[in-house]
């Protein structure tokens, strides 16, 4: 049988330019795909970076939609060949899914992180109590959050259950309120312990006038008179004025003759 070159390259040569002419097109629109995935890539990061947001956020959402936007390129560029996509994009979405329920608590945490870094309920440096747990923001990852505790320990929270449960963030405002509960004796002066609690509170710089220190008479207790004491203090000056103020009340009790009393107890012995 006579092998017909001529009839074989008449055959090969409308599929060679069809393809030809697919490749050129997949090949612009990858070019063009790219540049414009890399220009709004780009505008975001501008845009987040004019909002202020967190310089984490910043490079991980530029990265984020930067590989999407790629992936889509890519796949758009095969199907310009004549690459069946449907097909494909299943084993895709199949695999995702297989890798999606084996790694669902990494996925969590990570949804979490991008929950945080978004919404920023606290940010680093801020004084949080969440999980169980106090401490300082010392870094806020993609999959956990870092806490150094007053102690200096350091703890590593999942970001999934950071993110989804309550917290309370002490240092979102700028004035806190410090409270104390003050006890003194029964029979000792009402008046004069009240007065000796506004002059240590007042004598205090850091003790802000506006609002005014509140002193009142809080309870009626088993062993003592106590008073309510409530002033407010910026932030920072929050535990200093605490513990200077607890020292100040003991040492002017027992200067002014006021009883701080203590637990008691009297046995009676019967024959």
């Amino acid at each position: 049988m006579d092998f017909d070159v001529t009839k074989m390259i008449d055959e090969i040569q409308p599929i060679i330019t069809d393809y030809g002419l697919k490749l050129i097109g997949a090949i612009v629109v990858l070019i063009i795909g790219l540049w414009i995935a890399k220009m709004i890539t780009r505008q975001l990061g501008k845009l987040l970076k004019i909002r202020n947001y967190d310089a984490s956020l910043q490079g991980f959402l530029t990265s984020l939609v930067g590989i999407l936007l790629k992936t889509l390129v890519f796949i758009a560029a095969l199907g310009m060949m004549g690459i069946e996509m449907t097909s494909f994009i299943a084993i895709l979405g199949a695999a995702g899914l297989a890798v999606g329920m084996a790694l669902s608590g990494t996925l969590q945490n990570f949804a979490g992180g991008v929950m945080i870094l978004i919404f920023r309920p606290f940010k680093v440096g801020d004084l949080i109590d969440a999980q169980g747990y106090l401490g300082v923001v010392k870094d806020i990852q993609i999959f956990v959050t870092i806490l150094t505790t007053p102690d200096n320990k350091t703890i590593i929270i999942p970001n999934g259950g950071l993110s989804t449960g309550s917290l309370t963030n002490y240092s979102t405002e700028p004035k806190r309120r410090v409270d104390w509960t003050v006890g003194f004796g029964y029979g000792d002066d009402y008046d004069k312990a009240r007065e000796l609690v506004l002059g240590i509170l007042k004598a205090d710089k850091r003790v802000l006038t506006d609002p005014e220190p509140f002193v009142a008479l809080g309870a009626l207790a088993d062993s003592s008179v106590n008073l309510t004491v409530r002033a407010w203090v910026n932030a920072a000056d929050y535990w200093d004025v605490f513990f200077d103020f607890n020292e100040q009340v003991y040492k002017v009790f027992n200067k002014e003759g006021i009883n701080i009393p203590f637990p008691q107890m009297d046995v009676h012995i019967q024959k």
